[in-house]
């Protein structure tokens, strides 16, 4: 399956190449082996899915602090999103900036998201489902977030999110 760069040091576009006969189709998501090759983690512990029920629905931007950082292996099933990576490494080449590409039902695509990075996606339909799996479980005191529209970092969002969660609207600006 391809690897597609990305402008984020670390984080791919995996574009899986579904193989069709007259009964639909098949195709592999993910390879421990292939993510390997690369360097990239799948030691994955848990897996999450979430539907947004509105066009508009903006999750993010989220990540885990250290020592509970996780890689994720975003998929949209149903739908489309726009997912949106952003580099909180002091220590990486892209620090602070940003990457969003659409993810769909139908292009397949996973955008896999380095340890250190926040993470969002905006649905860009009704009735978007996204499932990922992560390399470390949830722990609620290292859970961090960024404004989604925090002036320093500037996501160009194709559509002006709608439906936000209270915590979501009022994570803080990202302090350097």
């Amino acid at each position: 399956m391809p690897f597609l760069d990305t402008p984020i040091a670390g984080a791919w576009l995996v574009q899986p190449e579904p193989r069709t006969d007259e009964r639909g189709f098949f195709a592999r998501l993910w390879s421990c082996d292939e993510l390997a090759a690369r360097g990239l983690r799948c030691d994955f512990v848990q897996c999450n899915e979430s539907g947004s029920v509105r066009r508009g629905t903006l999750r993010g931007l989220h990540y885990q602090a250290a020592p509970y950082g996780e890689v994720k292996l975003v998929h949209c099933t149903r739908g489309r999103v726009f997912d949106v990576i952003v580099d909180v490494r002091t220590d990486s080449p892209t620090y602070l900036k940003w990457f969003g590409a659409e993810l769909s039902r139908d292009n397949r695509r996973l955008m896999y998201v380095p340890e250190g990075c926040a993470h969002a996606y905006l649905s860009l339909e009704d009735d978007c489902e996204v499932i990922y799996p992560v390399t470390a479980a949830y722990q609620a005191d290292a859970e961090r977030g960024i404004r989604w529209n925090d002036p320093a970092i500037g996501i160009k969002w194709p559509i002006e999110p709608v439906v936000l969660s209270d915590k979501d609207r009022h994570w803080p600006d990202f302090q350097q």
